[in-house]
């Protein structure tokens, strides 16, 4: 229990380190002077101390929701599988229940870029739901296919026999979900060729466009939560796709876990390098190739076997 009480601190306390290293990644490829790791801890150093300003046509949704679009967030942590053998987990908690969550968050998101009456959050707000309509159900078929070839429709379970007993017969089958996942994680966390969170142009922005009129210690929570939310879905294919070092004491195998996360978090740093933002009517096509890869892992495992 206190490991993975030990966990969760480290997954907070890494959430904003790791997006600083997928910008610094990005600057030195570029030949630019590459930011601190530090910088998500100044940054949110200087929410804090900058005024909090509500629009006059803002209702009290604006200051309740970013409480709740973190919360949810905060909630899924506890239900990530473990990173050492013999920790706590939550073994009940399925991919609905872990999709659900994620949900709220979001739908909390959308309701606080549609309270501020402004046209740059109606778009970003029904942009976000015309993603959110398409990552959700493959999120819920990858998780629910590994799961199967896990041997346990649990989450924290399904990690642990994964880490124990690794299913080689059904690799196909494990392929597929693999791309799937990596697909939807760039697309929820809002990241190059969905979206692009250092944007602010209005025809290209979907995350920022929501939170356009917030500032002071809401904006600390909204980035907070888009940290937490990365870290959530670096941890899944980090437990679920990457499944090694779990047999390890605590330590090593926390030192493992950190190694996974930044290899995700090089990942999706050279892929944003290496890729230009989709037009929006083109970003279905990409969802679209995540529910194919969802649904041939599962038709690959029930009916081939492999």
């Amino acid at each position: 229990m206190i490991g993975y009480v030990a966990t969760i601190v480290l997954l907070l306390l890494l959430a904003p380190i790791l997006l600083s290293f997928i910008k610094a990644v990005k600057m030195w490829l570029l030949y630019k002077r590459p930011v601190s790791l530090l910088q998500g801890y100044r940054d949110f150093g200087k929410l804090l101390r900058k005024e909090t300003v509500v629009s006059e046509e803002a209702s009290a949704m604006t200051r309740i929701a970013p409480f709740w679009v973190l919360s949810p967030l905060l909630v899924a942590l506890f239900y990530l599988p473990p990173i050492a053998k013999g920790a706590y987990y939550v073994s009940f908690v399925d991919a609905f229940t872990l999709t659900g969550l994620l949900a709220l968050s979001t739908f909390f998101l959308m309701l606080l870029g549609l309270d501020s009456a402004s046209s740059f959050g109606g778009m970003g707000s029904s942009r976000e739901a015309f993603i959110s309509a398409l990552v959700e159900p493959a999120m819920i078929l990858t998780i629910f296919s590994v799961s199967m070839m896990a041997g346990d429709l649990g989450i924290g379970q399904a990690g642990v026999n994964l880490a124990e007993h690794f299913p080689r017969e059904h690799t196909a089958s494990f392929l597929f979900a693999a791309i799937s996942f990596f697909i939807l994680l760039i697309a929820e966390n809002g990241r190059i060729p969905v979206d692009n969170p250092e944007t602010h142009l209005e025809l290209t922005m979907v995350h920022e466009a929501m939170i356009l009129d917030i500032t002071g210690v809401y904006l600390a929570l909204i980035e907070t939560a888009a940290s937490v939310k990365f870290v959530i879905f670096a941890s899944l294919f980090a437990s679920l796709f990457l499944p090694f070092g779990m047999e390890e004491a605590w330590l090593p195998a926390a030192a493992i876990f950190v190694g996974k996360l930044f290899a995700v978090a090089l990942a999706v740093a050279l892929i944003e390098v290496n890729t230009a933002k989709l037009r929006l009517f083109k970003v279905p096509n990409l969802l679209g190739i995540a529910i194919v890869f969802a649904f041939l892992s599962l038709i690959t495992y029930y009916v081939l076997g492999a």
